[in-house]
């Protein structure tokens, strides 16, 4: 049964470190934590859902949706990575003068 799931290992790594990302950025963001959590916890279930129905579909397209996952992550990265510095400098320039 597991076998399925083995073309999908690098989608469910990426998958966790999206849910950081966007994490973090909430936190950047000043976002209720409790509601960032909650909703976090929201999309992971769909995204279990949609990914044990759908699996036998989604099963020929593997390559592509890992492929696709990865560039999102990247992308999701460099924007929670800009935003970060962008306020630390704004913080550093309240704090300086």
């Amino acid at each position: 049964m597991l076998e399925a799931y083995v073309p999908f290992i690098g989608l469910i790594i990426f998958g966790n470190i999206e849910n950081l990302i966007l994490a973090s950025q909430g936190v950047v963001q000043g976002v209720d934590m409790k509601i960032l959590g909650g909703l976090s916890i929201i999309a992971v279930i769909i995204w279990l859902v949609i990914g044990t129905v759908a699996t036998e579909v989604a099963l020929q397209y593997s390559n592509y949706i890992t492929f696709i996952g990865g560039l999102a992550i990247v992308i999701l990265g460099i924007q929670a990575i800009y935003e970060a510095v962008k306020h630390i400098r704004a913080t550093r320039d309240d704090v300086n003068g």
